[in-house]
């Protein structure tokens, strides 16, 4: 099956739709990859497409005149949606979407959008929740980016991306490179290092090579210094 298939398959919202417009959307979905460090959407563009994620792993950020980036979400792994409320305000993005990885995106056409958004009430709630948990995590990496300390950082940044809400195809199995983390959660390679060990350590997480698993959920989210 291939990439845009797949991901509308895997979909959530899919429940949402008829056999009628899972058809005309799924006929409106196209795609594009990017390589690592390639900019997929960048601040200032038009919003005129909702965004999925078939393969890879990107981030939204912003960046100060003096250079210094701010993520705005954890990474988006495969299987997640994004972009909504700057599509439903009609306005241009506020933020960079890069890819952190060789990575395949999907875009849903606007036309389409508006046209689930005015006939389904199910797709309308859905788009409710899925903005109401954006914006629980934006204002917690917001307190995470002031008040937490390097390796406190680290762990937020991976329990915010097993929200089940947001990332609903992300087991307790993730494939990241330490490198990938640092860039999320704005700490050098080294703190991620030293905040992956101290975690391994109090049996919340194990390492293997470019992946992490997850043993204690609860753990993770309380992790404090």
């Amino acid at each position: 099956m291939d990439p845009v298939a797949t991901l509308f398959f895997q979909s959530p919202w899919i429940e949402c739709l008829n056999q009628a417009q899972r058809q005309r959307t799924l006929e409106s979905l196209f795609a594009r990859s990017y390589t690592a460090g390639e900019v997929i959407c960048r601040k200032g563009d038009i919003s005129n497409v909702w965004i999925g994620i078939a393969e890879g792993l990107i981030r939204l950020g912003i960046e100060s005149k003096s250079g210094k980036q701010l993520s705005l979400a954890t990474g988006i792994p495969p299987g997640s949606w994004f972009g909504e409320g700057s599509l439903l305000k009609k306005e241009q993005r506020k933020y960079n979407v890069v890819a952190l990885r060789k990575s395949t995106i999907v875009f849903m056409p606007e036309t389409i959008f508006f046209e689930l958004l005015n006939e389904s009430f199910a797709f309308n709630r859905f788009l409710l929740i899925q903005i109401n948990e954006r914006l629980g995590q934006f204002i917690g990496n917001m307190e995470h980016d002031r008040l937490l300390s390097p390796e406190e950082k680290v762990a937020q940044s991976l329990a915010t991306m097993f929200n089940k809400l947001l990332y609903p195809n992300v087991e307790n199995k993730l494939k990241i490179t330490q490198e990938e983390l640092g860039n999320l959660a704005g700490v050098s390679r080294q703190r991620v290092n030293q905040a992956l060990q101290r975690l391994q350590e109090e049996g919340i997480l194990a390492v293997n090579y470019g992946e992490i698993s997850i043993l204690d959920m609860d753990a993770l989210r309380a992790f404090e210094q």
